[in-house]
């Protein structure tokens, strides 16, 4: 049975890592949508923003870093690890992206450098490139280099729109591989109806994959706390957290829920440096 394990996890991360991250793998997202849920709101910003919009960049004023992990379906050989770091500077800003997932028979790697600006006050942009691998050891291995862009409306105060495409020119992984990465279309909204209230809705469409809807609503109770939850159609799946905030730093525990696989656990920690711009 000891030997068996390893094998059969590596099928599980392979066909169901798509889980929570946008019916997709870590090709293109590695945490589940409460990690970047924020991505369209002017008021809840965070480093991880844009790793769901690339453009969502351009509203960073101050430096942050945060750090995210995840224990899929509640095993070990499925944990998925994440860091972000949003970066402001007099030019445009610039994010940084890290990824892991998987264990030791079979893992599979992200970095990422992304820029985002805004073009006035209606308009942000941004876009990112990507190095990505997997390694299968005394099997395969393979990488590739592909990009993200992504285009922020700020229709009122409260209300913005945006549009995100992922490798929107086929990249194949590797050079003796036909494999390709597959390209992602998304188009998102998100109402800030008030300081403390927090809505936002994504169509996502995957190459050779059905449409999925994901939603998610976020309430402030208060200053320090606040709690999060949402669904993803394309696995019915659902998830849901409450984060607590101190000074600069701030500390969310989430979980996502499977209706076959069950639960998967998450942590999440963000500082904030608010400095000035370099």
């Amino acid at each position: 049975m000891s030997k068996i394990l390893p094998f059969l996890c590596c099928l599980l991360f392979l066909s169901l890592i798509t889980h929570f991250g946008d019916a997709q793998t870590l090709r293109y997202h590695i945490s589940m949508p409460y990690t970047s849920m924020s991505a369209y709101s002017n008021q809840q910003t965070d480093p991880f923003s844009f790793t769901q919009n690339q453009a969502a960049l351009a509203r960073v004023s101050y430096a942050s870093v945060g750090v995210y992990g995840e224990r899929r379906f509640m095993l070990n050989e499925n944990s998925a690890y994440a860091l972000a770091i949003a970066l402001p500077t007099s030019l445009g800003n610039i994010g940084i992206q890290a990824n892991y997932a998987g264990f030791s028979d079979f893992n599979e790697n992200k970095l990422a450098l992304a820029y985002g600006r805004s073009l006035g006050k209606a308009v942000d942009i941004g876009i990112q490139f990507n190095y990505y691998s997997y390694r299968i050891p005394t099997y395969a291995g393979a990488s590739s280099i592909n990009a993200e862009l992504g285009a922020i409306l700020h229709v009122t105060d409260k209300l913005n729109a945006g549009v995100q495409v992922s490798n929107p020119v086929p990249v194949k992984l590797g050079k003796q591989s036909d494999e390709q990465l597959a390209s992602v279309y998304s188009f998102g909204l998100g109402y800030d109806a008030s300081e403390n209230f927090y809505c936002s809705a994504e169509i996502v469409k995957e190459e050779d994959k059905a449409v999925s809807v994901n939603a998610g609503i976020q309430y402030q109770f208060a200053k320090q706390f606040f709690a999060r939850a949402g669904m993803v159609s394309a696995t019915g799946s659902g998830y849901a957290g409450a984060g607590v905030a101190w000074k600069n730093l701030r500390l969310d525990i989430a979980t996502g829920y499977h209706p076959q696989l069950g639960f998967s656990p998450g942590l999440m920690l963000i500082y904030h440096f608010k400095q000035e711009k370099l």
